[in-house]
């Protein structure tokens, strides 16, 4: 059940704010645009089987209302497709030309026909050689192929590869040529199909490499090519000033690495957390007790430092929907996250549909 509130006599930002502990908007605070969560299915981000959406729908109800008819969130991405796969349109017991038989148009039907953007993470920590494997085969190809399907489905394609091979980072390369000859950078935001991004790590100090390329060749605001960057979720989860320091790395830049890595425009970067472990974090169950709370100020407000011209990131994403693990709780009844993500999309008045993105 949804977490009640009080409710004060109050608007901030048009959206009613609770007491127990108060809840304060950020002065001059940018506005939020993307508040997402990854989704990883009911089998630990496999997708093997077609979802009865009956069942789907009591598992993830509160993604898509967060007690008030309004998703919790703007955007679901499902995770994960296994690359090597996507390349040779794979058919078998879990997969069904190329992508997991769990990815159908009925479950992205399930999300947009909401107001809430669907994307497909390409990639994860376990898919890693794949992804070199894939790259190395036929690197083109495999954006060609990633392409058809998200103009088919109607979604957009999130790259996430873990690994920091250079032939790869090539292989990278060629990838993004190919989808974007198909499906241009699309700064409207109209075409669903045209967004697509990658994932880095929480800060510089991993994945050094991609970042340095992906920063430096991909996230440009003058010739941008992908739409921006994710900073994935860090190993353990503290505070809100720990998480702020990996973030800063990003937005500063850090240029003593092999290679440097230049800044990264605030506006061409999410931040994420996790909403779940051995337990479900506050994050999913308590709003004002989270770090996305916690830290608003320094998302909705943080300077460029080298890249753009705007304060304050594109905003939030959180891992992961249902079932992201064998040894972590799911996201699901008893414990779902109306009191987190649901009270934290109105408190930030989250956009659905989400708009055209900033760019600078």
């Amino acid at each position: 059940m949804m977490n009640r509130f009080v409710v004060l006599s109050g608007i901030v930002a048009g959206v009613l704010f609770a007491a127990s502990p108060s809840t304060y908007a950020v002065t001059n605070a940018t506005p939020i645009q993307i508040y997402g969560v990854w989704h990883a299915g009911n089998d630990a981000c496999i997708w093997a089987s077609v979802r009865n959406l009956t069942e789907f729908d009591h598992k993830n109800h509160w993604i898509i209302d967060r007690g008030d008819g309004i998703p919790s969130v703007n955007l679901v991405i499902l995770s994960f497709v296994q690359p090597l796969k996507l390349l040779g349109k794979a058919n078998d017991s879990q997969t069904v030309n190329g992508l997991p038989a769990g990815m159908t148009p009925d479950i992205v039907n399930y999300f947009t026909s909401r107001g809430v953007r669907v994307m497909l993470s390409i990639g994860g920590a376990t898919y890693v050689k794949f992804w070199d494997q894939a790259l190395a085969a036929d690197a083109r190809q495999l954006g060609l192929n990633a392409a058809e399907v998200a103009q088919r489905l109607g979604v957009g394609i999130e790259i996430d590869y873990e690994g920091d091979s250079a032939t790869s980072l090539t292989g990278l390369q060629a990838f993004i040529n190919a989808y974007r000859s198909v499906v241009p950078y699309d700064a409207s935001g109209a075409n669903p199909a045209a967004r697509l991004t990658i994932d880095l790590a929480a800060g510089d100090g991993w994945l050094i490499s991609l970042a340095a390329k992906a920063t430096r060749d991909w996230l440009s605001t003058t010739n941008p090519v992908l739409d921006y960057v994710n900073a994935m979720v860090a190993d353990h989860q503290s505070s809100a000033s720990s998480a702020e320091s990996n973030w800063q790395e990003h937005i500063k830049g850090t240029p003593r690495t092999t290679p440097p890595i230049p800044p990264l425009a605030p506006a061409k970067l999410t931040v994420s957390l996790s909403l779940t472990g051995r337990r479900v974090t506050t994050e999913c169950t308590s709003f004002t007790r989270s770090v996305n709370y916690a830290a608003r100020k320094y998302v909705q407000t943080v300077a460029p430092n080298g890249a753009g011209t705007t304060p304050g990131m594109l905003g939030y994403m959180f891992w992961a929907a249902e079932c992201p693990g064998t040894k972590t709780t799911c996201t699901t009844p008893p414990n779902t996250c109306e009191g987190g993500l649901g009270a934290g999309s109105k408190f930030f008045n989250i956009p659905i549909p989400m708009p055209a993105l900033r760019q600078q």
